[in-house]
C-alpha cells in the first residue's frame, strides 16, 4: 500500500494503514495522539476519506460498522459549538459547517451566545475586555435560525439551541421562546449555553444567578420539559480556593426540576477552578447523577484536557467514572466561531477535547463519541453505528 501524507490546511491525509502514519509522523518528530496529530500546537487530522461516516450510516442498522483501528477516534457530535462570538464578526456559516464536514463531525448544536459584547466594541472575547458589560441578547438566535433556514446541509444534522435566555430574569425567558417559535416555528430544540455561575464573566457584570429567583423558572421549564428540550446550564463548582463554593445552585436546580432533562457543562469545572481532588469531584458527580435520571454531564471545553485529562495520573481516575456513567456523558469543543480563527484551531480544539474518548470501550465509545446518547436525549431517528470487532477497543 503506499502512504500519503500531506499537509492541506490543517489537514493529514492517507490511503493505508493508520500504522504506517504513526511510523512515518514519528520519522518526520511530530508528535501522534491516536488519531490527531498536533504539530507546533495545530492539531491534523489522519483521515481515511472512505472510511468517513456518512450522515447515512446513522439511519440504518445495516450501515458499516465503525472501525476504530482505521477511523479518527474524535466524535461524530460536536454537542457544544458556537457559531456566533461575543464580538465582532463571526466565521461564515456555510464555513463552519465546512469545518465540520471536513473534521468527520455529523452532528452538532449551533449556539450562538446569548450575552454580546457592545455593539462597535472592537473587543472579540469578554476576557480581552474586563469592565465592559456583556448583556443577554436574542440577536445571535435569529442569525443562526436565518442561516439555517437558507442553508441547509446535507451531510451534517444541525440542532439549534437557544442561547438568549437571562436565567436571572425569568420573566423574560418565556416571551423569547414566544418570539422564535412565531419567527421560526419548531426548529428550536436545545436550550444553552445558559450562565447560572459564570465566574470568568464576574469582571464583565455578570453575578450568580440568586438561589431564590430559580424557583421562578418553573413556567419556561414547564415548558422546556413539555418539548423535552434540553437546557443545557453552565455554573462553576467553585475555584481554587472553595472548590464547592457554587454547588448548591446546581443541585437547587435539580432538586427544583427533577424531570427536566438539564446538561451540566464542562463537569462544572472551569479556568477558576483548575485543582480540585478527583474524588471529591467524581463524588459530586455521581451523587448528583444517581440521584437525577435526567442529569447529564458534557465534557467539552479544553480546560478539561489542559487541567485533567493531560495528566496521566488524573486521566487514570477519571476513565472508570466515564465508564460506568457512559450513557450520560455528552462531547463537545466549546469552538467559539470568531472571525479570526481558522480550521486548524476548530481541529485542535476538537481534537484536545476528544481526546480521552480513544481510551474508551467500545460500549463507553459508541455511547458517547459515536452519539448514542445525543441521540437518545433529542429522541431523534438515528442510531450510532455497531463498532467492528477488530477496534482497539474491542474486548
Amino acid at each position: 500500500m503506499r502512504t500519503e501524507i500531506r499537509k492541506e490546511s490543517g489537514f493529514l491525509g492517507y490511503d493505508s494503514a493508520w500504522g504506517e502514519i504513526r511510523r512515518e509522523a514519528r520519522a518526520l518528530n511530530w508528535m501522534t495522539k491516536r488519531h490527531c496529530v498536533v504539530i507546533a500546537g495545530t492539531a491534523l487530522f489522519a483521515v481515511h476519506a472512505w472510511a468517513q461516516p456518512s450522515l447515512e450510516d446513522f439511519r440504518s442498522a445495516k450501515a458499516p460498522c465503525f472501525d476504530r483501528g482505521r477511523t479518527p477516534q474524535t466524535a461524530v457530535v460536536d454537542t457544544h459549538v458556537h457559531f456566533r462570538p461575543f464580538g465582532g464578526p463571526a466565521i461564515s456559516f456555510e464555513e463552519m459547517v465546512a469545518f465540520l464536514e471536513r473534521s468527520g463531525v455529523r452532528f452538532a448544536n449551533v449556539y450562538g451566545i446569548g450575552q454580546m459584547l457592545p455593539v462597535g466594541s472592537p473587543c472579540t472575547y469578554y476576557l480581552d475586555c474586563p469592565g465592559v458589560p456583556v448583556l443577554p441578547t436574542l440577536k445571535n438566535d435569529f442569525v443562526n435560525a436565518a442561516n439555517l433556514a437558507s442553508n441547509r446541509p446535507k451531510n451534517v444534522h444541525l440542532t439549534l439551541a437557544m442561547t438568549f435566555p437571562d436565567l436571572a430574569r425569568p420573566e423574560t425567558v418565556l416571551a423569547g421562546m414566544e418570539l422564535l417559535d412565531r419567527e421560526f416555528p419548531g426548529v428550536f430544540l436545545w436550550m444553552g449555553e445558559v450562565n447560572l455561575v459564570k465566574q470568568a464573566l464576574f469582571p464583565n457584570g455578570h453575578r450568580p444567578v440568586p438561589l431564590d429567583v430559580i424557583a421562578a423558572w418553573k413556567p419556561f421549564m414547564k415548558t422546556l420539559r413539555e418539548r423535552n428540550i434540553p437546557i443545557a446550564i453552565h455554573s462553576d463548582l467553585g475555584n481554587d480556593g472553595q472548590p464547592a463554593q457554587y454547588l448548591r445552585w446546581m443541585e437547587e436546580v435539580l432538586r427544583l426540576y427533577p424531570d427536566n432533562p438539564v446538561v451540566w457543562m464542562h463537569l462544572g469545572l472551569s479556568r477558576e477552578l483548575t485543582r480540585i481532588d478527583p474524588a471529591l469531584h467524581i463524588g459530586i458527580l455521581r451523587r448528583l447523577l444517581d440521584r437525577y435520571p435526567s442529569l447529564m454531564v458534557d465534557i467539552s471545553w479544553r480546560v478539561i484536557h489542559d487541567n485533567v485529562f493531560s495528566k496521566p495520573e488524573l486521566r487514570a481516575v477519571y476513565l472508570p467514572f466515564m465508564e460506568e456513567y457512559s450513557g450520560r456523558i455528552l462531547p463537545g469543543s466549546d469552538f467559539l466561531a470568531s472571525s479570526d480563527k481558522n480550521f486548524d484551531i476548530y481541529a485542535e480544539e476538537l481534537c484536545l477535547t476528544g481526546d480521552v474518548l480513544a481510551d474508551l470501550s467500545d460500549e463507553a465509545f459508541r455511547n458517547i463519541a459515536l452519539g448514542e446518547n445525543y441521540f437518545r436525549l433529542l429522541r431523534l431517528d438515528y442510531r450510532a453505528p455497531e463498532i467492528c470487532p477488530s477496534g482497539p477497543g474491542a474486548k
